[in-house]
């Protein structure tokens, strides 16, 4: 409303002439005011579209966003204009309020992002954060990214190991027509493979996949074409490489940076669940909104909101 009052901030005082009972003409002094808000919340409003432009962005894509407005907000608090020192202030104060502390699951999805690393993360905490605070911070992403990636390494050995006892236990059943003496002396060459994979498997290599990954260079993108970069994209086409760590990748970049979708939010429409379907159970309600996103991406039709499905 603000950006559209600016453009027609010369008609104002002639609907006065028109109108005697409208009083609210803005002064000049109320228009710079206008137009100094408008550049500041212009901010908010780039950072909404990072929210907005698919429906539903990976949470890796607004740690750099949100650096910068904390950059900005910093420099808006020595603002010569009251008016804009005194809004830049409360706004840090809940900025503060909310990054205080390390936000970890944004931070270890950035480090699991191949085009940031932790390079993002050494690039951005310092401007965050004071700077002990944000060296002790990046430590401490480093250690709890360790410690979630050595879960994954037990959890996937075991996995392996339960494959392989009820491999056992298929070839074992599977040759109870054989003779005692022959299964004695002779292992079947399945036996010997699945022996095989459960070394391999289980044995660690020197470096492990999470140090070999860090210790690799950031991906870069081809230029002009970084906003459609694809870090799921990446993992699922590296997997063999990085196997325990696509795993973890996987799991990490999957959640997006809301539950809702922006559109959702600002609308002024009727809600997802009528009156009259208030008695859903959560598992249909789930399958009722997946569904209608699906058959959005499917039609293209992601920003429309036109398309319905019905479930019977």
């Amino acid at each position: 409303m603000l950006v559209a009052a600016l453009e027609f901030k010369e008609v104002f005082p002639r609907y006065k002439d028109t109108d005697q009972s409208f009083q609210w003409v803005l002064t000049v002094d109320d228009w710079v005011k206008v137009k100094n808000v408008c550049q500041l919340l212009a901010i908010f409003n780039n950072v909404m579209k990072i929210g907005s432009r698919s429906n539903y962005p990976t949470i890796n894509l607004f740690i750099f966003e949100a650096c910068m407005i904390k950059e900005i907000l910093a420099e808006m608090c020595w603002d010569q204009n009251e008016c804009i020192k005194s809004m830049a202030l409360e706004m840090n104060a809940r900025f503060e309020k909310y990054w205080g502390e390390c936000n970890l699951l944004m931070s270890i999805a950035v480090v699991l992002d191949p085009s940031y690393k932790m390079m993002l993360i050494c690039f951005c905490f310092p401007l965050i954060y004071q700077e002990l605070e944000a060296t002790t911070n990046i430590e401490y992403v480093l250690t709890v990214m360790h410690e979630l990636y050595n879960e994954y390494v037990k959890e996937h050995n075991s996995s392996v190991m339960e494959q392989n006892v009820q491999g056992d236990a298929r070839e074992s059943s599977s040759s109870s027509c054989s003779s005692n003496a022959f299964r004695r002396n002779v292992q079947s060459g399945n036996a010997m493979f699945q022996s095989f994979l459960e070394s391999v498997d289980t044995s660690q290599p020197v470096k492990s996949y999470l140090q070999r990954y860090l210790e690799e260079g950031v991906y870069i993108c081809d230029r002009g074409s970084d906003a459609e970069f694809n870090a799921l994209d990446w993992w699922k086409a590296n997997a063999h490489k990085f196997c325990i760590l696509s795993k973890l990748a996987r799991d990490i970049l999957s959640i997006p940076i809301t539950t809702v979708s922006s559109e959702y939010i600002f609308s002024a429409g009727g809600r997802v669940i009528d009156p009259y379907r208030v008695s859903l159970s959560l598992e249909i309600v789930q399958m009722l909104v997946c569904g209608a996103d699906w058959v959005k991406v499917q039609y293209g039709s992601e920003n429309k909101s036109t398309v319905t499905v019905t479930f019977v």
